[in-house]
């Protein structure tokens, strides 16, 4: 081998793989594709089959029959998304990006339980952990034809923000201050179960809310007309989805732009427009005919 292939074929090595780890970012993190749909639709069923798994560990009658055939498919399905979670770290540009990130904190916490368990064999609430797993689900349905439904769902969540966050302010405000006054009126009250203010809080925002236990009611004339004002203020609850509909309404009249399945490699942004060839939010290309930033 002479000095030109010398210096040509680590060039060669580094473009194949390259491509090949583009290759899994687009299976594993797009929808595209035909592989890509049936990653997610073999990573979804896999996702259910393993909560079922957990669901039916935490039977004691079903465990104690078959603990050994759900040991097995557990240890399965640990394997099959600990290639996963490898094969993710694998092709993304910046690793520690998506370690630290929500759902690579979700797939990491769904695979260690089973590791742990060898460690530490006497605990027993390791099983329920992996019940995150069902988090990745969202992730699925943000890729492929849920995309557009997500995407409106959130915009209408940040056009009613302020109206949420207000509301909620005024029904935690309205809360405290009739649970207060309830606790002034039943407090020294024979057979009154009201007898601190968190309590008389608590009541309020069970009432205020339209939820109703039961397990705490004014014994007094004066506490169960207060109790009548905060039903009827309770009423107002239902104003919420009403507000949600109104900005979804508004969100699918304003935006009426379709989207894609493609994921940026550097910052793992996925909210593009159909056809867009750059990044939003980086710049950075989504394709790979498309020259990379100092080629």
């Amino acid at each position: 081998m002479d000095l030109e292939d010398e210096l040509i074929f680590p060039k060669l090595e580094k473009s194949r793989r390259t491509k090949q780890r583009e290759k899994i970012f687009e299976v594993i993190f797009e929808a595209d594709s035909f592989y890509g749909k049936l990653f997610d639709v073999v990573l979804l069923c896999t996702i259910l089959l393993s909560v079922m798994l957990a669901m039916l560990e935490s039977v004691p009658t079903f465990n104690a029959k078959y603990h050994h055939v759900l040991v097995i498919f557990e240890w399965i399905i640990t394997i099959l998304f600990t290639v996963e979670y490898g094969l993710r770290l694998y092709c993304v540009r910046r690793p520690w990006r998506y370690f630290f990130s929500f759902y690579g904190i979700i797939d990491l916490l769904s695979i260690l339980p089973t590791y742990l368990g060898i460690l530490y064999p006497s605990t027993k609430y390791l099983s329920s952990i992996r019940i995150l797993r069902l988090f990745r689900i969202f992730r699925i349905f943000r890729l492929t034809k849920f995309l557009r439904g997500g995407n409106l769902l959130i915009g209408a969540l940040k056009r009613t923000q302020a109206q949420i966050v207000v509301f909620l302010s005024f029904v935690i405000l309205v809360g405290v201050v009739l649970g207060s006054l309830m606790y002034i009126l039943e407090v020294d009250t024979p057979g009154s179960n009201i007898t601190t203010m968190p309590t008389g809080i608590y009541w309020a925002l069970v009432t205020l809310t339209t939820i109703g236990y039961g397990d705490i009611t004014p014994v007094t004339s004066s506490g169960r007309f207060l109790a009548s004002i905060v039903m009827v203020l309770g009423y107002g609850v239902i104003a919420v989805p009403g507000i949600l509909a109104v900005g979804a309404y508004k969100e699918v009249r304003n935006t009426q732009v379709k989207r894609n399945t493609q994921v940026c490699q550097h910052c793992h942004d996925s909210n593009h427009m159909d056809g867009a060839n750059f990044c939003k939010t980086c710049g950075y290309p989504l394709h790979r005919d498309i020259n990379r930033p100092g080629q």
